[in-house]
């Protein structure tokens, strides 16, 4: 794997954790987590093979869900969103998807996981503009759902990383995640010239 890995840690305050839904968008929101994957590891005609997407979904029956989606052995994906809608039904369903794994780990325990080994990126609006620090190796970044991060959820994850900001506009998570691979893309670029 060459350059810089990097992790998206979403948190699906809704996101249903069955398969017992007809619409990604009445199943929680998890449209916000299927925007967010596919914002985190496609490029056009290819999948990003130095991305880890998460998704901690914490709707009913059965929270916490955490999703994980590599992006080193993801395959037999297409971009739209009825492909997606019949990968999370099965997976949710506890069923093999390649590339995606299904576990009870909270947001707590990933974060505590992650921050051993990676620097931990809070994105919110008031944090330290992203421009004006420098991103350490293998980044993870947290971000929240349509409704933003939990205040206490927030609080834990400012308790292993730092709060940063794309600027003061309020940008839908799949879009702060291409705002970010795009940063890391020129960044990687720049490294090796």
């Amino acid at each position: 794997m060459n350059g810089i890995m990097r992790e998206f840690v979403l948190f699906s305050r809704l996101g249903k954790t069955d398969a017992h839904w007809k619409n990604l968008h009445d199943a929680g929101r998890l449209d916000i987590v299927y925007e967010c994957a596919v914002a985190s590891l496609f490029l056009s005609h290819a999948i990003r093979k130095d991305v880890i997407f998460h998704a901690i979904l914490n709707g009913p029956p059965n929270p916490p869900l955490h999703l994980k989606i590599d992006g080193e052995t993801l395959h037999d994906v297409r971009t739209d969103q009825q492909t997606w809608t019949q990968i999370l039904k099965k997976v949710l369903s506890r069923k093999h998807h390649p590339g995606i794994s299904v576990s009870k780990t909270s947001f707590e325990a990933l974060i505590r996981i992650k921050a051993q080994t990676a620097p931990i990126y809070v994105l919110e609006e008031g944090g330290k503009d992203i421009n004006q620090i420098q991103l350490g190796q293998n980044p993870v970044f947290v971000l929240g759902d349509h409704v933003g991060l939990p205040k206490k959820v927030e609080n834990f994850a400012l308790r292993f990383g730092q709060k940063v900001s794309l600027g003061k506009q309020p940008y839908l998570a799949a879009t702060c995640i291409t705002i970010l691979n795009y940063i890391l893309d020129r960044k990687q670029s720049a490294d090796k010239s």
